[in-house]
C-alpha cells in the first residue's frame, strides 16, 4: 500500500498545477498504525514532488489506543504536528455501543499524554445522539472537553448508514433509532457549553478556540484545491471532482500499472453553485453574493429569492454581500441548503 501510494503521488504531481501545500491530512481509516519510515517516505516524496509551506499543517488522525508514549515520541519525530483523536465520548457505555476498541481512560489518558510530548495542536471528534447519551452524560463529555482546553473539537450526531450493523440492529429493533428530538436538543447543548467556554463555532460540526480552526477542514468549506492519495480518496482543482476506487488490491493493481483508478466529473456552473451554498453557508464565513453573481446572474437572481423567507424567520442573516445562518438556522442547516439549491442549469450558463 506504501509503495502504491508513493506512486500515485507520482503519478498525479502536476494535480495542483504547482501550488504550494499548506495542509496535510493524514485520515481515512487508521494511519497512526503507520510506523515512523513509512511515514517519513511519504512525507520525503510529498516534498519532492511539490513545495511545501514552512509552516504547513500536518494532521495524522488516530484511535485513542494507538497513542501510546512511544507512538507519540516517534511521531514527535517526523513533520506531524497536530493530532485528530477519534475519541467519540469519555464513558464506557457509549464507547461499547458506538463498537470502539479504547475504553474511557484510555481516552482520557491520550490527551494528556499528547500534550505531554508537546503536541498542543489537538483536535478530538465527540458523538451526540446515542441512545446510551442521556442529556446529563452528554452536558459531562462537553465539561470534559472544556475542562481538558482541548482547542479543537468536532462533533457530530450519531448516522445510521445502510448496511452497517448499527442499521441492522435498528431495524430488528434491538437497538432504538436516532431521537431527532434529544439530537436536536444535544445539539443546542453543545452550542451553548462551547459558547460559555469562548469556543468559536465556525462551521456547523467544528468548534475552536481563537485562531486554532483546522486550516485543512477550512480549505474544503472555503472551496480550494486539494489532492486526495489512496483508496476512496477525492480530489478537487476548482472545475471537476475526482474519486479513486475503495477497493484497497483494485486501488494496488492499477497503480503497478501506472494507471490511477478513478473517476471524474466535471462540474456544471449549477453544480459549482449548489456546491457553494452547501460548504460556505455552514461556515462563519458565510456565503459571498459577490461569488455567487460571478457564477452567473441567473444563480444571484435565484439565490436571493430563495433565501428572503430564511432572512424574515431569524435563521439567516445578512452583513453587506455576506449570508449566514443564525443560531436559529444551524439547526436547520442541510434543510436550509437544499431549498436555496438551483435545480436546472440556467440558460447561456
Amino acid at each position: 500500500m506504501i509503495d502504491a501510494l508513493v506512486q500515485e503521488l507520482q503519478l498525479q504531481k502536476d494535480y495542483l498545477s504547482g501550488e504550494t501545500i499548506e495542509t496535510i491530512y493524514f485520515g481515512g481509516g487508521t494511519p497512526s498504525l503507520l510506523d515512523t519510515v513509512d511515514l517519513e517516505r511519504l512525507f520525503t516524496t510529498i516534498q519532492k514532488l511539490h513545495t511545501v509551506a514552512d509552516d504547513a499543517e500536518v494532521t495524522l488522525e488516530a484511535n485513542p489506543d494507538d497513542l501510546t508514549r512511544e507512538k507519540l515520541r516517534t511521531l514527535r519525530a517526523t513533520p506531524v504536528n497536530r493530532l485528530s483523536i477519534g475519541i467519540q465520548s469519555f464513558f464506557e457505555e457509549d464507547l461499547r455501543f458506538m463498537n470502539r476498541a479504547h475504553s474511557a481512560r484510555e481516552a482520557l489518558d491520550c490527551v494528556h499524554l499528547a500534550r505531554e510530548m508537546d503536541f498542543e495542536q489537538l483536535t478530538i471528534d465527540l458523538i451526540y445522539g446515542s441512545p446510551t447519551t442521556t442529556d446529563a452524560r452528554w452536558a459531562e463529555n462537553l465539561d470534559m472537553a472544556c475542562e481538558l482546553d482541548i482547542p479543537h473539537l468536532s462533533s457530530y450526531c450519531l448516522t445510521v448508514e445502510p448496511g452497517t450493523a448499527l442499521d441492522h440492529f435498528v431495524r430488528k429493533k434491538r437497538v432504538p433509532p436516532v431521537d431527532e428530538e434529544q439530537a436536536a436538543r444535544q445539539f443546542e447543548m453543545l452550542i451553548e457549553r462551547t459558547e460559555a467556554a469562548e469556543y468559536v463555532h465556525y462551521e456547523i460540526s467544528n468548534f475552536a478556540k481563537k485562531d486554532r480552526y483546522s486550516r485543512h477542514n477550512s480549505a474544503y468549506w472555503q472551496g480550494k484545491s486539494y489532492l486526495g492519495i489512496g483508496p476512496s480518496a477525492h480530489s478537487f482543482n476548482g472545475k471537476a471532482r475526482q474519486w479513486n476506487v475503495a477497493h484497497n488490491m483494485q486501488y494496488i493493481k492499477a497503480i503497478q500499472t501506472q494507471r490511477v483508478p478513478s473517476e471524474e466529473e466535471i462540474l456544471t456552473p449549477a453544480m459549482r453553485y449548489d456546491e457553494y451554498i452547501l460548504t460556505a453557508l455552514r461556515t462563519i464565513w458565510g456565503s459571498d453574493l459577490q461569488y455567487i453573481e460571478a457564477l452567473g446572474a441567473s444563480f444571484a437572481s435565484h439565490f436571493l429569492e430563495q433565501v428572503e423567507p430564511y432572512l424574515r424567520n431569524g435563521q439567516v442573516e445578512r452583513d453587506g454581500n455576506i449570508f449566514r445562518l443564525t443560531k436559529a438556522g444551524k439547526l436547520l442547516a442541510d434543510h436550509i441548503s437544499v431549498q436555496l439549491f438551483f435545480d436546472d442549469e440556467p440558460d447561456g450558463a
